[in-house]
């Protein structure tokens, strides 16, 4: 249940400091970051799937 919560918290992320503003650049590697983070649990899905029909 830990790493789900960590991955929940990485997605859904908000300033820490009300204060700051991130640069334009750490906006996009986070975005980057998030859609690698969907496609890696979309392709063990697919796998899962696949290996249960195969069984």
């Amino acid at each position: 249940m830990g790493i789900w919560h960590q991955i929940a918290q990485y997605l859904f992320l908000k300033k820490k400091e009300k204060n700051e503003e991130p640069g334009s650049l750490i906006k996009y590697m986070h975005g980057i970051n998030r859609i690698s983070i969907f496609l890696f649990l979309f392709a063990i899905i697919i796998m899962i799937i696949r290996f249960a029909k195969s069984c």
